[in-house]
């Protein structure tokens, strides 16, 4: 950038970048050591969404924008890309081997945290152009994307990164609807915040809002003067949320279609504990990440003692700041906060608004030069007073109060430096030496206790490849699906191995998927919003599961073959509408058209029968007779033990035994399935089924035979905005549904995203009004100047 300003930024940029590389490599974590960084839900959801975008890019994935066919027997896409794919930044992981789909998301999170470096330090250098100070703009910049909700929270969500780039950009449209500029490139920054991370971007919105109103409160402007900039503002958010509604309605239309998730009551952290977490070093889940380094909390806590700072602009950032800070522990703002629902985690998502307030109140303790002696000694109490409320609590590190102590000695020496004018690069290195050494050890901590309080999720590696692999030599899709198997590397293993599953982990995973897989036996973690693969042949028959890759722990994977698959659609004779029972035995029956299983009588089943057991709460190992011992993982609604096969029963006698010498689980059940009539239930739904099938990415036809009649069933789920020859698609026993008479030898089924149309017609209106904004002043003009040419043609 060949401004100073531009350079500035670039300064923020790189000092953000190598910190955290820094800190990283002390912790070797990926790419710079054995330890992996994808803990939670960055390795169970992110990282597959991420290669299934990059398959996307690369024409590579089954399905579209609209429809995703490789996860959940065929679930909307639109939603999940909205949530989770949309930044701008994340197309560049199709730039990169999709192997190395780590490293990708790991160097798109670098670059939104320098993004946001750099737009907080140029947002900044707007709001007080002090060109002596403007390498402390730098300084806070990379403070701000350094803080501690970025390094220890936002580092394993990148979609939130999202919203702290967001924040100083919204802050500037703030600044350009103040002073009347750019009204069109205001709402088109806001329509891109909002579709890059609308939960976060909304958080960005409130405190850009606040800071708007603190820029306008000391202004001696009159009241009508003031009432234009708000409407200046109101207007250019509006117009710019109404542009991204195209992604927006159907994303909050796909939340309210979801399984429902956790619900829970806000339980604020306690003051001791959230004060400790202004250090460097400390780590918690449940507690605001409030570390901002580089001097940021001493330069804002010093703004009330700097007299050369005028007295309002003073208490207005200063109040604002405090206020924010304790909203933070408020229900009813915290409710505000996180769109009025207590969050499933962390409590604390708000919390990088809170350091971009900081931030800017430190720049503002220097918008009328560098503070006195009196300002710094205030700062430094204040600093000293909020490390020592926070001395007592357990989430203070041996690490912590050095860190803290060097931080202070170093920002204070580089702070007297710089007012005295001397050694002016001296003061710049203790600054941001003071910033980069804390903000480090923070992410080097963070990174270690990741680990061992979360759970883990391997780097792609040669498991990995090899298991794709099977998948791809398997993959016959649309002839029959492959599941990539049972035996989970991620909760989203489809997206990220390849091939066409039931599993699926999204906020958006649809409430009839969910309670159809669990009808049929499936198991889930995150209550049900993570639903996992079924390893029974009967689901495998009615979901057109062809081939299954068994891959456990320490082997080679294994791909086992179906001697026959039914097509996507089948079709069931005539007959009244059934219903679920609560044996998943007797709902697999159902759906499939016949009775495969018998009770097992005294626990035991016939000779070469397959053993399932049900016990969805059971938690341990269950053995059928010297067999392999299988772990079931139950304890609802929190986890689901799935339907388990226990093996073929290969002589008389076999008994069913449980780990550690357990009495069978209550309420389990045990059943024998009969293959023979379950391969006659194959054939006969094969030869009834359709000739041919056509997939895209937003529909499915079917040619059947002539003169089928009864329901033509399609082995997806009826999720919302499915329609079939020309009207909402009928439901059978939660899969898609099509009745037929006997005139017609062909379905044809489409899918359009609930809300897409909505969304649209809002969005094409936005942009109309922006249009026509623009245009409106030059047709103005024109009809000013057209009075004049008729008085010089009259003239003539």
């Amino acid at each position: 950038m060949p401004s100073a300003r531009g350079r500035a930024a670039a300064l923020a940029a790189l000092i953000t970048v190598g910190t955290v590389c820094a800190g990283d490599a002390i912790a070797r974590s990926h790419p710079f050591g054995a330890r992996t960084r994808s803990v939670n839900d960055l390795g169970n959801q992110f990282i597959p969404f991420h290669a299934h975008l990059w398959d996307l890019l690369h024409g590579r994935a089954d399905g579209g924008l609209f429809v995703n066919w490789q996860s959940g027997y065929g679930t909307s896409f639109l939603p999940d890309l909205g949530t989770y794919l949309t930044s701008p930044f994340a197309v560049a992981v199709g730039l990169f081997p999709r192997d190395r789909i780590d490293l990708a998301l790991y160097v798109v999170t670098l670059l939104k945290m320098a993004t946001a470096a750099a737009a907080m330090t140029w947002l900044l250098t707007s709001l007080h152009k002090g060109t002596d100070r403007r390498w402390t703009a730098s300084v806070l910049g990379a403070s701000y994307a350094l803080c501690g909700w970025s390094v220890l929270e936002a580092s394993y969500n990148p979609m939130w990164m999202d919203g702290l780039i967001a924040l100083p950009l919204l802050c500037l449209v703030g600044e350009w609807a103040r002073t009347g500029r750019r009204p069109l490139l205001g709402p088109a920054i806001v329509a891109v915040a909002w579709i890059a991370n609308f939960y976060t971007a909304y958080m960005a919105t409130i405190g850009a809002a606040l800071v708007l109103a603190a820029r306008l409160l000391p202004e001696r402007a009159q009241a009508r003067e003031q009432i234009r900039v708000l409407v200046r503002a109101a207007r250019t958010l509006l117009l710019g949320i109404a542009l991204a509604a195209p992604v927006l309605v159907p994303v909050f239309l796909g939340s309210k279609h979801a399984y429902p998730g956790w619900t829970k009551e806000f339980a604020p952290a306690g003051w001791t504990d959230v004060f400790a977490r202004t250090l460097p070093a400390t780590y918690s889940f449940f507690t605001p990440a409030l570390f901002v380094g580089g001097g940021a909390i001493l330069l804002a806590g010093a703004l009330a003692f700097n007299r050369a700072v005028p007295r309002h602009t003073r208490w207005v950032w200063t109040g604002l700041t405090v206020a924010v800070a304790v909203s933070l522990q408020w229900g009813p703002t915290h409710l505000v906060w996180h769109v009025f629902a207590t969050p499933n985690g962390s409590p604390y998502r708000q919390t990088f608004v809170l350091a971009g307030m900081v931030v800017i109140t430190a720049w503002m303790c220097l918008s009328a030069g560098w503070p006195d002696r009196r300002a710094l000694l205030g700062g430094a109490a204040v600093v000293t007073v909020i490390a020592l409320a926070g001395a007592t609590s357990e989430l203070v590190t041996g690490w912590t109060f050095p860190l803290f102590a060097a931080g202070l000695a170093a920002v204070a020496g580089g702070l007297v430096l710089a007012r005295r004018g001397r050694l002016t690069v001296v003061a710049a290195l203790l600054l941001t030496g003071a910033l980069v050494g804390q903000a480090a050890a923070t992410a080097a901590y963070a990174d270690r206790q990741r680990l061992g309080r979360f759970d883990d999720y391997p780097v792609w590696g040669t498991a990995h490849s090899e298991r794709a692999a099977a998948v791809a030599r398997a993959d016959g899709w649309p002839a029959y699906r492959t599941d990539p198997g049972r035996d989970q590397t991620t909760g989203n293993d489809p997206m990220l191995m390849g091939g066409q599953g039931a599993a699926y982990y999204s906020s958006h995973t649809p409430d009839v998927l969910t309670r159809t897989l669990a009808a049929l036996g499936a198991g889930w973690t995150s209550n049900g919003r993570n639903v996992q693969s079924l390893d029974n042949p009967v689901t495998d028959a009615i979901f057109s599961v062809g081939a299954r890759v068994r891959a456990p722990v320490g082997k080679h994977p294994e791909v086992t073959r179906a001697e026959r698959t039914p097509p996507l659609v089948t079709v069931r004779p005539p007959g009244p509408p059934l219903r679920y029972g609560d044996s998943p035995f007797h709902n697999q029956e159902l759906l499939l058209g016949a009775d495969v299983y018998t009770p097992a009588v005294a626990g035991a089943c016939p000779v070469g029968s397959e053993v399932y057991l049900w016990a969805p709460d059971f938690t341990g190992t269950a053995r059928l007779g010297d067999g392999e011992a299988v772990r079931l993982r139950g304890g609802q609604p929190k986890r689901r033990a799935a339907l388990t096969p226990l093996g073929t029963v290969t002589a008389p006698g076999a008994s069913l035994s449980y780990g550690k010498g357990a009495a069978a689980p209550p309420g389990a059940s045990v059943e024998c399935l009969d293959r023979k009539r379950l391969n006659a239930a194959v054939a006969g739904l094969s030869a009834t089924g359709a000739v041919s099938v056509e997939v895209s990415g937003s529909s499915i036809s079917a040619q059947l035979p002539p003169g089928t009649k009864g329901t033509a069933v399609v082995a997806a789920p009826r999720i919302a905005g499915w329609s079939c020859d020309g009207r909402p698609a009928d439901s059978h026993l939660g899969l898609i549904a099509v009745p037929l008479d006997g005139s017609s030898t062909r379905i044809d089924c489409s899918f359009r995203p609930p809300g897409l149309l909505a969304g649209s017609a809002v969005g094409a209106a936005a942009l109309s009004a922006l249009v026509g904004s623009a245009l409106l002043p030059a047709l103005r003009r024109r009809r000013r100047l057209t009075p004049e040419a008729d008085d010089v043609v009259g003239a003539a």
